[in-house]
């Protein structure tokens, strides 16, 4: 299922992804240079990752067929309807909840948030515009939606403070740029080889 939905995503956001990343990258490009600030891989990267995920969250929330489903205002009747382990459940549940957990591991990177209340706020009033602007479209608005990516975001802002307070017991060899930089280029690896598995651009 996970690797059906990334497909369905890049099969239909890849022109946009090309388009939007170069110029990102162009004035990031120009940016640094101007301000004469230096160029540091993994953090370029990690920006970059940032706004593919904006453009994947933008078609998964605006795009995808919802017409099997109408909209929710009593909070926990559509999660609670699912029977644990189901396809709907996988779907609508640890879907919505996966959905933003790296909203709040990029954001909690991005500001170094240590308190949950920003990054709290933040997934809330998202998600919240979200699923307005879903029935605004013609789509549906769904309560629970609102709560499953608020879990998701807390998750991913709990995993970045993880990494960080284990970082801070890393030796000072693997504090360094270079180190992080490596770990950047393996785990881009992984990801095109794993995507080149399953995407099929203008196929």
């Amino acid at each position: 299922m996970l690797r059906e939905t990334i497909q369905n995503i890049l099969d239909n956001v890849w022109p946009m992804l090309i388009i939007i990343c170069t110029i990102a990258i162009s004035l990031r490009v120009v940016y640094l240079y101007q301000k004469k600030e230096k160029f540091v891989f993994y953090k370029e990267i990690f920006l970059l990752g940032f706004i593919i995920y904006v453009i994947c969250l933008f078609h998964t929330v605006t795009f995808q067929d919802v017409g099997w489903s109408s909209s929710n205002f009593i909070p926990f009747k559509e999660m609670l309807r699912y029977s644990l382990g189901s396809p709907l459940f996988i779907r609508n549940v640890l879907g919505n909840v996966l959905l933003f957990v790296p909203y709040g591991f990029f954001i909690t990177y991005l500001f170094k948030f240590k308190k949950v209340g920003f990054p709290f706020l933040l997934t809330f009033i998202l998600s919240l515009v979200i699923e307005s602007t879903q029935l605004w479209i013609g789509r549906v608005f769904d309560i629970d939606d609102i709560f499953l990516n608020i879990i998701g975001g807390m998750l991913g802002y709990s995993f970045m403070n993880l990494l960080e307070q284990t970082r801070l017991h890393f030796p000072s060899l693997l504090k360094k740029t270079w180190f992080y930089n490596i770990i950047t280029i393996f785990i881009l690896i992984m990801i095109v080889l794993y995507l080149s598995n399953i995407i099929q651009i203008g196929g």
